[in-house]
């Protein structure tokens, strides 16, 4: 008699950037060359974390216009660990949508 394989996990849900808490917040570096280019603009990131905390997966999901600052925000997002989300005291994968904001003040 076969046994039969445990249901697959759920898909990772979708978190709003909310409800999202870190352990290593993230640091936007603004690249020297963007600075004196005065590039500015607004990058969303999409970003799957993994049950521990851990970035895994990204990607820019709205550019900002400027590769360098598109980069960093990349470089952000993986430097950054974020508190596990948990379910019923169960640690889960979750995504969510990073926004990051290039302004010169």
């Amino acid at each position: 008699m076969a046994v039969a394989a445990p249901p697959p996990p759920p898909a990772p849900r979708t978190i709003e950037i909310t409800a999202v808490e870190y352990l290593t917040p993230p640091l936007l570096v603004y690249p020297l060359a963007s600075r004196r280019a005065q590039e500015q603009g607004h990058v969303h990131v999409r970003v799957l974390v993994d049950a521990g905390g851990a970035p895994q997966q990204m990607r820019v999901i709205r550019s900002s216009g400027h590769a360098r600052l598109d980069e960093s925000a990349l470089a952000t997002v993986r430097a950054t660990r974020f508190k596990p989300y948990t379910e019923n005291g169960t640690p889960l994968p979750f995504w969510v949508v990073m926004p990051l904001v290039f302004e010169l003040q």
